[in-house]
């Protein structure tokens, strides 16, 4: 893009004024500190110029939105034909608080739902079992049968709003309970909309909620990811998730890295059952973190959508450009927000929401100031969403393509995560593969090591956290803090108690048993007799306990 002979006089231009302009200065007024690194603790430059991005050809690595390779967006009109989905992640207590707060998202412009499961939901145990005592409803909605998703989404058209549900491990179940709901609703399958979050290996990798071992746990995906493409077309089967491997602590190129070869070994899992990638990769999503270093972020971005597109056409063979695109959800990074000063929050979230947008994000959760602290509040979770709004209404940041496009330094950026992510696969590649590498810990350690470095920043003062290490007030917390119903807990037991009582338990027997036959036979796919129990009322426990029995636990290795 650069003719060679500019790129070799701007490098003699700057090696000027580097030696004349920048000494002077310097001898006046020093830089504030000796080395400046991203969030990531990579080093930032002082100044870029076209001969740091001289190799950059801008149809091969840039090219138009809406086209291949999708660096500049994957819609030709990106947010000035359809702004993103604000979908405010929520759910606490029972399903009756959570359907109300849905309902009260919606009533102020939230154009999506996404709902958050609490532990026992998460760890595919009812509310009542001897292992959920003390965790119900603390970090999400208690669903423990098809009763209470009824009751979720009680009143909320499930055929008319997308809906992106958070759980892994027993995601089948969840999004079965769902489908069932729906269609009890009067909605036929093939109209439903959204995303079952159903990542298992980022599990495995950070966040730590698996269940069963990773062969019988990816058979479930595959197994989902089947079902939708012969029964639900407009669903979502998996979100590839980064967010939860930034959260452990990772660098932005480790969870652009970890995030994409997940994705590439739930497309080998697909390939391997038989399925044409034209015919899955469509539905295949993604969901990252927007953390506080905003270029960072946004080269991020660019890159994660320029790898996939790259790898989907040129390795897998996918002939359908929809194939290629890597539609993503982002939320903002709790990990940053802090208890101190809980009001700076807004900033921090505003300020990586703004990242997420400029990024191309087709999806947007914004953190409320307050979760450092409680489950957000009513006050709270408006201001996130007015956030958005405010972003898309007002900034002027949607009005264009992309506009950071062509910055030498968001270029570098850019071409740096790609490079350090192509290291990474390499890496992986050696290891044998994305459950090998988990099987002996390269995952885990990347992150431990990445956390503890950041960390150690914080504490020797290299890295100023405002009202933290930097800028602190001794003041008392004056937000509002959400209280949940103190008799919540009593409720979703009373009814999880009369739905046992009330249904058919001899009919509800004999579908745990087809499904504990079918859990054995390798070749049936589980989403069809999951759903002949969730529809005859066997609870998120019964079910996960036959997987428990057929499939076993896994429990995770020590690692030094």
């Amino acid at each position: 893009m650069f003719d060679p002979k500019e790129v070799a006089k701007i490098q003699q231009e700057t090696q000027r004024w580097e030696q004349t302009t920048l000494q002077k200065t310097l001898a006046r007024f020093p830089e504030r500190r000796e080395e400046f690194i991203t969030a990531s603790s990579a080093p930032v430059k002082r100044l870029y110029t076209p001969a740091d991005v001289a190799d950059l050809d801008y149809l091969r690595d840039l090219g138009f939105p809406g086209e291949y390779p999708f660096t500049r967006g994957v819609h030709a009109t990106m947010h000035r034909g359809k702004l993103w989905t604000m979908r405010m992640f929520a759910g606490f207590g029972t399903a009756e608080e959570t359907n109300e707060r849905f309902r009260y998202l919606l009533s102020q412009g939230q154009t999506g739902l996404s709902v958050a499961f609490d532990m026992p939901t998460l760890y595919g145990y009812d509310t009542d079992a001897p292992e959920a005592l003390g965790e119900f409803g603390k970090c999400g909605v208690a669903v423990s049968s098809l009763a209470d998703m009824e009751i979720l989404f009680n009143g909320i058209p499930m055929g008319e709003v997308t809906t992106s549900m958070t759980i892994n491990s027993p995601a089948a179940i969840i999004w079965a309970m769902y489908i069932a709901a729906a269609e009890k609703q009067g909605y036929h399958r093939r109209q439903l909309r959204g995303t079952i979050q159903n990542d298992i290996l980022k599990e495995y990798i950070a966040q730590k909620e698996f269940l069963f071992p990773p062969k019988p746990s990816m058979r479930l995906v595959v197994d989902t990811i089947e079902f939708g493409v012969q029964e639900m077309p407009e669903w979502n089967t998996i979100s590839i998730s980064g967010y939860h491997i930034r959260e452990a602590g990772s660098t932005a190129a480790q969870e652009l890295a970890f995030t994409l070869a997940d994705g590439f070994a739930y497309v080998e899992a697909a390939l391997a059952r038989g399925l044409d990638i034209d015919d899955f990769a469509p539905r295949l999503s993604f969901f990252f973190n927007a953390h506080n270093d905003f270029f960072e972020e946004i080269a991020k971005y660019r890159a994660a959508r320029r790898i996939w597109a790259r790898a989907l056409r040129e390795k897998y063979g996918a002939k359908n450009p929809r194939s290629w695109l890597m539609r993503f959800h982002t939320q903002t990074a709790g990990v940053t927000l802090t208890a101190q000063q809980p009001e700076n929050n807004i900033v921090r979230v505003a300020i990586q929401a703004l990242a997420a947008v400029l990024g191309g994000t087709q999806s947007l959760h914004t953190n409320s100031m307050d979760e450092a602290l409680a489950l957000p509040s009513e006050k709270a979770v408006t201001i996130a969403l007015r956030t958005q709004q405010i972003i898309a209404e007002e900034s002027g940041v949607a009005n264009t393509i992309d506009p950071l496009a062509g910055s030498f330094y968001v270029e570098a950026l850019t071409n740096r995560m790609e490079e350090e992510a192509n290291a990474y696969f390499r890496a992986i590649e050696r290891l044998g593969g994305v459950i090998p590498a988990i099987e002996v810990g390269f995952f885990q350690r990347e992150i431990a090591e990445a956390a503890y470095r950041y960390q150690k920043e914080i504490d020797e003062g290299q890295r100023i956290i405002v009202g933290v290490n930097g800028y602190a007030a001794d003041e008392p917390i004056t937000i509002p803090i959400l209280e949940m119903d103190p008799h919540g807990y009593e409720r979703q037991v009373a009814r999880l108690q009369r739905v046992r009582a009330e249904r058919d338990n001899h009919v509800v027997q004999k579908t745990l048993h087809r499904l504990a036959d079918a859990a054995r036979d390798e070749t049936v796919n589980l989403m069809p007799p999951i759903l002949e129990c969730v529809k005859a009322y066997a609870t998120l426990g019964e079910i996960s306990d036959v997987f428990r029995e057929v499939f076993g636990i896994y429990h995770e290795p020590v690692f030094f």
